[in-house]
């Protein structure tokens, strides 16, 4: 059942579509929110609609799944610097570990998170409860980069690196062209000291790679800095695996104009004006476009 919403800041002159309506009122994405529309679980002053072009403003009584769905009065936006060992979801039936844990979701009750990371990746894990900002950030359009950290087994050649650079075959098509660098040097110390090889996660102990990070801690390894703006389902583990090094640790250092930091690994912190102003741009839901 849909949590009812309070608001103060709609303001009156104010008309947009259904779907970023419910998406402002922290109900969901976007495009989560279209197909609520399109199952018909939403009604406008009493009347099902279905149709994804419906506009409706301050005056309008929406409803989902018959209770009433107003926009927040204020929207929150945080990052986490996720450990490892916990699944990105808000509610695991397996009763894994889950990033809602680490969030305080008793005051926010709509946040959630900006796509996801793997349960063995660390690192910059957004989350909002602005459905829309959430779905420009994603949208792929916008191609908001995401830079990532990736501790490899073996030494990548820079033919093997090119080969990311061009973007390589997976079995759900070409990937894009990515930005990639071996690491050395102080980079290298740097990229060492973010993923790290202690325990990873408050609590659980869980370790980037368990026992193999150790074994190749032990016989080498390489570190890589690679940028992305597509976000498929284990896009870089893929990638390097394609290439034939695959990833042993891998962390989120930078998710479009934001970098990590020095958030401390298991905690979280609100963004700021001037923070969520430069997401806004990123993600073309500042209304410039």
């Amino acid at each position: 059942m849909v949590r009812p919403k309070g608001s103060e800041g709609h303001r009156a002159s104010e008309r947009m579509r259904l779907q970023k309506y419910l998406a402002r009122a922290g109900l969901a994405s976007r495009r989560a929110c279209e197909t609520i529309i399109v199952e018909g679980r939403v009604s406008v002053n009493g009347e099902v609609v279905t149709a994804l072009g419906t506009k409706v403003g301050p005056t309008d009584e929406v409803r989902v799944d018959g209770e009433v769905v107003e926009p927040l009065a204020q929207q929150m936006t945080l990052m986490l610097h996720k450990p490892a060992g916990y699944v990105t979801t808000m509610d695991d039936p397996q009763g894994r570990p889950c990033v809602a844990e680490l969030v305080p979701l008793s005051e926010h009750p709509s946040l959630y998170p900006i796509g996801r990371l793997d349960a063995d990746t660390t690192g910059l894990l957004l989350f909002t409860t602005d459905g829309e900002l959430g779905h420009g950030l994603l949208h792929p359009s916008h191609h908001v980069d995401k830079t990532y950290l990736a501790m490899v087994e073996g030494d990548p050649d820079p033919v093997a690196l090119d080969r990311l650079r061009a973007g390589v075959e997976l079995e759900d098509g070409m990937t894009a062209p990515a930005s990639v660098e071996l690491l050395d040097g102080a980079a290298r110390e740097e990229a060492v000291a973010a993923i790290g090889d202690g325990p990873q996660a408050s609590g659980n102990g869980r370790r980037h790679g368990g026992k193999r990070s150790r074994d190749a801690l032990a016989s080498g390894a390489s570190y890589v800095r690679v940028r992305i703006h597509e976000g498929r389902k284990r896009q870089v583990r893929r990638m390097f695996e394609a290439i034939g090094h695959p990833v042993i640790a891998l962390h989120r250092a930078s998710f479009g104009p934001l970098v990590l930091g020095g958030t401390v690994r298991g905690e979280w912190r609100e963004l700021t004006v001037d923070e969520v102003a430069a997401l806004r741009r990123a993600s073309g839901t500042d209304g410039s476009a």
